[in-house]
């Protein structure tokens, strides 16, 4: 464990109906500034506010004038009690940010950064940004700590999850909405640094991350003119997921889903499975440097499922579906996919490895895989066949 997940710990303290429904169509005062700019920002007026934010807004936030005068940070969207929740108390914390703004022709949606950052040592850096369909999300690394089987479902209809070091949420369609369905949707997320990768997650700081995610998106609702709040998650958020036993024979608690072969089984080769209903389903084992070895995942929700689409045309060879679905997908040496038609939208299935050499390992479970999961969520029968 390093200096920054012990700080994590040493500063952390120790509704239940769908919340999307609550936002409306934004409703825009003549003066608000995604109208006077058109939804963006000049090229020079957004270097200009960078520089001019991240110079002084540390100062600004302690002093009580500039960009954070009436104790608020993070676009205004947290207040002193806020941010003090997040480092277990303390208030002598700076804050930085850069603006959110727009690309001169908005291919990419809106953007902006921020920082908190402690005199002990312990930073929090929140984004906002829109998920790149065209690359997995906003490249594989977002995914690989962002959909980490230790972060737990926000639940509520909320596209979101929380662990004690990441925290993200989409904003609701209903309000900003995205251009195209093919677009990958606009997350506010937030991560502390550093991620040990156990099963321990702090429930106490994982708590506090996922209300400031979804306090984060509820002033971006706000300054789009968006009716409604989003409530807080806390309470309806399962337990964290625990590691699978060391003997367990079905990989992932699915039942007949093996490796071929004699396999390891200690710490770091044991699964760890998403607890909770939500987004996604993984499994993760085999973890280093944040990066599972292999990753087992289904991507239930079609706003999210969306990230894969590009993949699944692209690259391998292609996977013919034999049951009541139809679907597309391909399998290489180290990635296996399919996605399916589901009567919730499109869901995705995936078997990845960090390892090429694992192409035996990828085509024994991504069969076996697809026809347990599509069973689970009520997808199949889904059976699929793989390529000589």
């Amino acid at each position: 464990m390093n200096d920054t997940h012990n700080e994590a710990h040493n500063e952390a303290n120790n509704d239940t109906h769908s919340d999307t429904d609550a936002v409306s169509a934004p409703h825009r005062p003549w003066w608000h500034w995604r109208r006077l700019t058109r939804g963006r920002l000049r090229p020079a007026l957004a270097a200009a506010v960078a520089g001019a934010v991240l110079g002084g807004a540390g100062v600004a936030w302690q002093s009580g004038a500039g960009p954070f005068a009436d104790d608020r940070a993070c676009w205004g969207a947290l207040g002193k009690d806020d941010v003090a929740a997040l480092f277990g108390g303390k208030t002598d914390i700076r804050a930085s940010e850069v603006e959110v703004g727009s690309d001169r022709i908005e291919s990419e949606g809106p953007s902006g950064q921020c920082r908190l950052q402690s005199p002990r040592g312990r930073r929090i850096t929140v984004q906002i940004h829109q998920l790149d369909a065209r690359q997995g999300g906003s490249g594989e690394r977002w995914a690989d700590e962002f959909l980490s089987a230790r972060l737990t479902p926000l639940g509520g209809g909320l596209l979101g999850m929380a662990s004690d070091t990441r925290a993200w949420l989409a904003v609701p369609d209903g309000c900003t909405g995205r251009a195209d369905e093919n677009d990958g949707p606009l997350v506010i997320d937030m991560e502390t640094g550093w991620t040990v990768y156990d099963d321990e997650v702090e429930t106490g700081q994982r708590d506090h991350l996922a209300r400031a995610v979804v306090t984060l998106v509820n002033g971006f609702l706000a300054d789009e003119g968006c009716e409604g709040v989003l409530a807080d998650p806390v309470a309806r958020m399962a337990e964290p997921a625990r590691f699978q036993d060391a003997d367990a024979k079905d990989l992932c608690g699915i039942e007949g889903l093996r490796l071929p072969g004699k396999r390891e089984t200690g710490m770091y080769h044991r699964p760890l499975v998403t607890n909770g209903e939500g987004p996604v389903r993984t499994c993760d084992s085999d973890v280093v440097f944040d990066r599972p070895g292999l990753r087992l995942m289904t991507v239930e929700d079609p706003r999210l499922s969306v990230l894969y689409k590009g993949p699944a045309l692209d690259g391998g060879k292609k996977i013919e579906a034999t049951g009541g679905n139809d679907g597309y997908g391909f399998i290489r040496d180290d990635f296996g996919l399919f996605q399916a038609a589901c009567q919730t939208g499109e869901v995705t299935f995936l078997v990845r490895a960090d390892d090429a050499r694992r192409s035996a390992d990828i085509r024994a479970l991504l069969p076996r895989y697809v026809e347990a999961e599509a069973d689970r969520i009520g997808c199949g029968p889904l059976r699929i066949t793989l390529p000589g």
